[in-house]
């Protein structure tokens, strides 16, 4: 079984930056993306980028604070994260899959195969 190896949380202050990686190794992904869990809430689409080219979809709350992109491995992907508030402290997972699916259904979770273990990260006000 595939694994997703996510790195570069940590605690921050509000307006700071942080960049997260996520690598796995074996078969290549179709796409690959993140969502985040706040304590108490429930999980949330935050981007995702197809591997074969195209640009990445945000969810509105990150739009303009956020970047996702590709590395130069096979499945290798990057969200620096700028301008950081205390809401979005959460646990972030890295997903992918290997199926082909519309950008619509990217932003639900149960369309997402392999999941990450997650990587806490907290912004301090």
């Amino acid at each position: 079984q595939v694994q997703l190896e996510e790195s570069g949380g940590g605690l921050v202050q509000a307006g700071g930056s942080l960049k997260l990686s996520c690598a796995a190794a074996g078969r290549a992904f179709s796409r690959m993306g993140w969502f985040r869990q706040a304590p108490g809430k429930e999980r949330d689409f935050v981007a995702a980028v197809s591997m074969s080219g195209g640009d990445p979809v945000y969810a509105h709350s990150v739009k303009g604070r956020f970047t996702m992109s590709r590395g130069d491995a096979m499945n290798l992907v990057y969200l620096q994260m700028n301008s950081l508030k205390p809401e979005d402290t959460a646990v972030y997972y890295c997903v992918a899959d290997e199926r082909d699916r519309s950008t619509a259904y990217w932003e639900t979770g149960g369309y997402w195969l392999t999941w990450g273990q997650g990587t806490q990260v907290t912004v301090s006000s």
